[in-house]
């Protein structure tokens, strides 16, 4: 296994702007760091069941991927542009919203399941520098532990950057808002391209 290029595509993957980074951000600038820990613990959970369903269903998803990949593809979208009107909309009322839907766990959770970049991201990482590789479950689950990490890690930093910004993202949230919703839709949209 080729370690550089494989560390490379991991971190480029998962620290790029998505809907789990942008919505930490989010997350995070309107309610701090803490109070939107829950929806990141959902996404590291997420995170982790998708790079071990991608570990131990590789070969039967990438027989099917022509058929799952389209209605993926539209429900991920769908529910990114979902997420940039609810962004757009959002005030500093909200600010203070921690059970916002948006914000919990099981939020979190479930965003990587409709989610196309985790679930095309999990398939090619594990095809493509894993599984060719290494056959073992210590192994397979040691690099599923490992991508999901490195998930959380993004996601928390992304979240860190909007806590530690709060205040400056506040004033300017309408223009913020707007550029994440942007992004959102950038995210929902390349997924065709």
């Amino acid at each position: 296994m080729s370690f550089i290029p494989f560390l490379s595509y991991v971190i480029v993957t998962t620290f790029t702007p998505g809907p789990n980074n942008i919505m930490a951000m989010s997350n995070a600038s309107r309610m701090g760091l803490r109070r939107s820990f829950p929806f990141i613990l959902g996404v590291g959970a997420g995170f982790l069941a998708i790079m071990l369903l991608s570990s131990y269903f590789n070969l039967v998803l990438y027989h099917f991927i022509p058929r799952i990949k389209v209605g993926m593809n539209i429900l991920g979208c769908l529910y990114m542009l979902y997420l940039a009107v609810k962004i757009v909309r959002s005030s500093s009322q909200q600010r203070d919203d921690s059970t916002s839907n948006n914000n919990s766990f099981f939020s979190g959770l479930l965003l990587q399941f409709i989610n196309p970049k985790v679930i095309l991201y999990g398939i090619t990482v594990i095809s493509t520098f894993i599984t060719p590789y290494h056959y073992s479950n210590f192994r397979l689950i040691g690099f599923a532990v490992f991508l999901a990490f490195v998930g959380f890690l993004a996601t928390f930093s992304w979240a860190l950057f909007g806590s530690l910004f709060q205040s400056f993202l506040l004033k300017y949230q309408k223009a913020f808002n707007i550029v994440m919703a942007l992004l959102l839709v950038y995210s929902a949209l390349s997924v065709f391209s």
